[in-house]
């Protein structure tokens, strides 16, 4: 859903008193149209149609206000993930691609979020909860690059699967901020973003050895998931998993 939607409704909602709501929708208004940081408190303020007073009801600055449009983004983005990995079906390297693919889908149509996210310049780890639902969308990532790591064929050694984690992500997260973005900042490709990653991971997946045909695996080549006590240890990098936004 996207933020206009939920600016109307937050727009009523504020007539009945619903401030918190008003002020989130009202800074997202501001992301989108100047970015995280182009905007004040008061700004914010004003567009919501209150004082300048008000914001400090609900949020103690302007940090606050955005780490909590962050951490909604986060949460949504961890739901389109969870969908789009459906547990690895029909099979593990068509399950990421659509991962990929909602990615680059929440980026182009969500950019308020996804800027408050990635682009705000927020200390994640100082915020817990802010923490908490990144490295939960990240551990979507994690958990796919885990099902891949258990494809290195026989006598091929078995890469980390962080260390998969992190260079997907960071290829997923080049193709959104250049080309896949809903906003001014858009790069032309001659190709789609779509495309573009699909065949970044491939070529990554192929110089690691693995298979990337779409046929069913023959019984038993593709071992279990990683048990999550086995790799919820530490290695996550810190100030959570994205690292700290730029």
């Amino acid at each position: 859903m996207s933020w206009r939607k939920e600016q109307r409704r937050a727009e009523r909602g504020y007539h009945h008193g619903n401030l918190k709501e008003a002020l989130l929708q009202a800074a997202l208004g501001l992301i989108a149209e100047k970015g995280a940081a182009g905007f004040t408190f008061a700004d914010a303020a004003r567009m919501a149609g209150v004082s300048a007073a008000a914001p400090y009801r609900h949020f103690r600055d302007r940090d606050e206000l955005l780490s909590s449009i962050a951490q909604r983004g986060f949460e949504q983005f961890e739901s389109r993930l969870t969908a789009a990995w459906d547990d690895g079906r029909p099979d593990t390297v068509t399950a990421f691609e659509r991962v990929g693919k909602a990615y680059l889908a929440f980026a182009r149509e969500e950019p308020a979020f996804y800027n408050a996210m990635f682009e705000s310049g927020l200390p994640v780890d100082a915020n817990p909860a802010l923490q908490a639902a990144s490295e939960r969308a990240f551990n979507i990532i994690r958990a796919a690059a885990e099902r891949l790591a258990a494809l290195a064929p026989p006598g091929t050694p078995r890469p980390p699967a962080m260390m998969m984690a992190l260079h997907i992500w960071s290829m997923a997260h080049g193709v959104a901020s250049l080309f896949s973005r809903g906003d001014a900042a858009r790069r032309k490709l001659p190709m789609s973003p779509d495309e573009l990653l699909e065949a970044e991971v491939l070529i990554y997946l192929r110089g690691l050895g693995f298979p990337t045909d779409r046929r069913p695996p023959a019984k038993g080549a593709e071992p279990p998931p990683v048990p999550p006590e086995a790799s919820s240890g530490s290695g996550v990098p810190p100030g959570g998993p994205w690292g700290k936004p730029k």
